[in-house]
Parts: structure tokens; C-alpha cells; sequence
């Protein structure tokens, strides 16, 4: 082999900015990548065992700790699951409750993607940190949008982090809650057009590509309920497991999904395709110039921020119509049975499945996470993007840069760690 023809490898230690730890290995030969390898390790899943033997009323508690910044969603899609099980049938205030606990989860994840995450990026910053000596209005607008979404936590859920819901009974709040979380809403709306605004100004690098995109549509904005939809069509949610498929890659220790033995893609980027004909009149306004379906994978974070207009301003319809409801009590029996529920978290479509014998024991537990699903569309991104960064003679350190942005606009979970990642990089 000659040396124009020699093998190059970019090795990229130390993902922090997700959840666990990840390594990416990229070979080169002539010119373009030979393989692509994200090496994601979030952590052995032991949850889906932990809850075995357990019973019904203990699981919530334990599967909302699976993920810090996503517990509301956990929360959901368990409580959900064990009610279809059981044959319960929610009130529509218990309805609400939970569309506003994800909804809350959705702004406070959503803002801290990115402004911390992703937008240091663009600024040039190796952190928010960094970013906030030269940029602290950006830096206070992120924790002002937080704080919104940790409030409605807090008052839907009983507290911020790990809300708790009773499968018997669910409420936390009274009317001046409301009215004061309404009042904070508005108050922070501002803040919220002023994200759109910075991230659809931005310079996206431009690497567009046809995939599938996965989510939940239901009559309006899906969140907590719905079928499952894709440029195939509707599925029920219960026949998930007909579809899609986990699978394990020698490289890595994560699962890798697929949807009927191909690519797709989930989290706000899908949801605005799919769903953004109901979306309201003044999110829809900066859809615009816009082509729909959104088909670079930069625009993930322009979709996130659309969302936390659009879930502001649905959250404002939720109060007004909860403020009209009764207070309900659910009661239940317990019976042998097969739950399975599919959510809207932050970063895409969860799904959570228990069985319970007739002693209301868990005796089967199986979760995917949106992570999961996303990691092959990751990867084929990867390739994609530095096929095209070394047709335009980009230097090691650009192709760095922007593999980078690209992982991050995926926010494949919650920072844990100021830098990004380390390099090596052999010829």
C-alpha cells in the first residue's frame, strides 16, 4: 500500500455528553471512510431486572431513577403500562397531570441541550462555562427556561427530579399553583422565541439525507398516547416487538434498534415531521421558510426549540381546561396481565412493557430507551458528514469539530463532563 493509500484512524475517547460513555473509531482509506464504530456504553440496564418480583405499586419508584433528566417520561410510561395491564382506565385530570409533568421535563431538557450542550459549539467555547464570560444572557435566559420547566415538574409531580405518581391517585396541586405557573409561562415565552430566533440563525453544516422518521401521532401533538408513525404508515403501539428490533454489534456493549430492518430516527426532529400540522398558529409561523420534512440532522436542535414554543403555549390550554375537572380517585384490582406504553421523552419515543402475574408481581420487563434507536442513524450521519468534510480537504481538527456538533445535536442524554471528548489520531 502506498502512503496516499495508507489506512488513517480517528479515535474519539471519553464521549462524555451523553449518558455513560462512548468511543468513536473511524478508518480511513483513500479518502473515505471504510467504517464508522460508535462504541456507545451507557450502562448495564439493570433496571428491566431489578423490577422483576416486585410489585405494582414499588416499580415507578424504581424505573423513574433509570435516567435523572428523562424521570418524568420514565414516570409516565411505567404508570401507563402497569394501568393497561391492569384494565385501568385514567381520568382525564390524571391525563393532564402527566402531559404536563412531560411537558415540564421537555423545556427544562430541551434549554439545557441547547444552551449548554450544543450551543458552545457554534460560539467557538469548549463549554458553557466559557461561553458565559462573553455571553451571560444566553447562559441566564437557559437557566430562566429551566427553571419554567422544573417548576411545572415540581407542582404536577411533587417534586423536581423523580416526580412521584400514585397509580391510585395523582394530584399535587391547587389553583394558585395554576394561576402561578400560567403567570411564569408567559413571563418566559419571551425568552423562548428569542431561542427559536438564535437557532434557526445559525449556520448548520449541510448534510441531508432520506430516512425514516419515527414518533408517536395521535389527534393532537402526541406526548403521552397514540400509534406509532413512519413513512411506512400506523402501527399499535402493542405490536412494537413486530417492528422493531434490538441488536448487539461486537464493538459495543449498547443496543443498536432497527424498524423493519432499517435505519430510523426519533426525538424532535421526527416529531416536527410527523406531527407539525398540529402544531399552534404561532410556532407554525417560524416553520415557514422552512421545507417540511426537515432532512439535516443539525435541525434537531432548531426542532427542539420549536417545541419549547408549541409546549408553552399547550401547557397554558391544559390549565385552563384542568382548572374545569374534578378531583378523582382510581381504584383497581389486581389481575394477571400484558401493559405496554410508548411516551414522547425528550429525546424521543419510549417504550416501556411490564407482565404481572395474579399476585400483582412484575415478572417481565423490557424498555427501550430513544438512545438506542438513534445509535445506527448516528453512525450512518457520522460517515456521511466525514465523507464529506474530507471531499472538501477539511483538517483533522475541523473533522473533530463538526463529528462533534453532530453527536451532540442528536442530545443523546445529559452532560457529565465539560469536555467533549479526546482524540487520537493515526496515519
Amino acid at each position: 500500500m502506498t502512503r496516499k493509500e495508507k489506512t488513517k484512524e480517528i479515535n474519539m475517547n471519553h464521549i462524555c455528553k451523553i449518558e455513560g460513555h462512548a468511543h468513536l473509531s473511524l478508518k480511513i482509506e483513500k479518502n473515505k471512510v471504510k467504517s464508522c464504530e460508535l462504541k456507545a456504553a451507557e450502562g448495564a440496564r439493570f433496571f428491566e431486572a431489578l423490577v422483576l418480583n416486585k410489585k405494582v405499586e414499588d416499580v415507578q419508584e424504581i424505573v423513574s431513577r433509570i435516567c435523572g433528566i428523562c424521570s418524568s417520561a420514565h414516570t409516565v410510561a411505567v404508570i401507563q403500562a402497569l394501568e393497561k395491564a391492569l384494565g385501568i382506565n385514567p381520568s382525564e385530570k390524571q391525563k393532564i397531570i402527566r402531559e404536563m409533568l412531560m411537558i415540564g421535563e421537555r423545556i427544562r431538557s430541551h434549554a439545557t441541550h441547547l444552551y449548554f450542550l450544543a450551543l458552545p459549539d457554534y460560539y467557538g467555547f469548549s463549554s458553557a462555562l466559557d461561553m458565559a464570560k462573553s455571553q451571560p444572557e444566553k447562559v441566564q435566559n437557559a437557566v430562566k427556561i429551566i427553571t419554567l420547566g422544573n417548576k411545572i415538574v415540581e407542582n404536577f409531580g411533587g417534586r423536581e427530579i423523580h416526580p412521584f405518581l400514585d397509580i391510585k391517585q395523582e394530584n399535587h396541586n391547587t389553583k394558585k399553583d395554576y394561576q402561578e405557573i400560567k403567570k411564569h409561562i408567559e413571563e418566559t415565552k419571551p425568552l423562548i422565541k428569542e431561542t427559536i430566533e438564535l437557532f434557526l440563525n445559525i449556520k448548520y453544516p449541510t448534510i441531508e439525507r432520506d430516512t425514516d422518521y419515527l414518533s408517536l401521532q395521535d389527534k393532537d401533538y402526541a406526548v403521552i398516547s397514540g400509534k406509532i408513525i413512519s413513512k411506512s404508515g400506523k402501527i399499535n403501539v402493542d405490536d412494537y416487538k413486530k417492528h422493531l428490533t434490538e441488536n448487539i454489534k461486537e464493538y459495543a456493549t449498547s443496543k443498536f434498534a432497527l424498524k423493519d430492518g432499517q435505519l430510523f430516527q426519533v426525538g424532535a426532529l421526527s416529531r416536527i415531521n410527523n406531527n407539525y400540522m398540529h402544531l399552534d398558529s404561532e410556532t407554525l409561523h417560524y416553520l415557514k421558510n422552512l421545507d417540511i420534512p426537515l432532512k439535516n440532522p443539525f435541525y434537531n436542535n432548531v426542532a427542539q426549540a420549536l417545541e419549547l414554543l408549541f409546549v408553552a403555549n399547550r401547557a397554558l390550554l391544559l390549565i385552563d381546561r384542568i382548572e374545569t375537572l374534578p378531583e378523582e380517585k382510581t381504584e383497581f384490582k389486581i389481575k394477571e396481565g400484558i401493559g405496554i406504553s410508548a411516551v414522547e421523552a425528550p429525546r424521543g419515543t419510549l417504550f416501556h412493557e411490564y407482565k404481572i402475574n395474579k399476585l400483582g408481581v412484575i415478572t417481565y420487563c423490557n424498555i427501550i430507551t430513544p438512545t438506542v434507536q438513534n445509535l445506527n442513524m448516528m453512525e450512518f450521519d457520522i460517515k456521511n458528514l466525514v465523507n464529506k468534510l474530507l471531499q472538501e480537504k477539511s483538517t483533522k481538527e475541523q473533522i473533530i469539530q463538526e463529528i462533534e456538533k453532530l453527536i451532540r445535536a442528536y442530545d443523546p442524554c445529559f452532560s457529565c463532563s465539560t469536555h467533549f471528548l479526546e482524540v487520537d489520531w493515526k496515519e
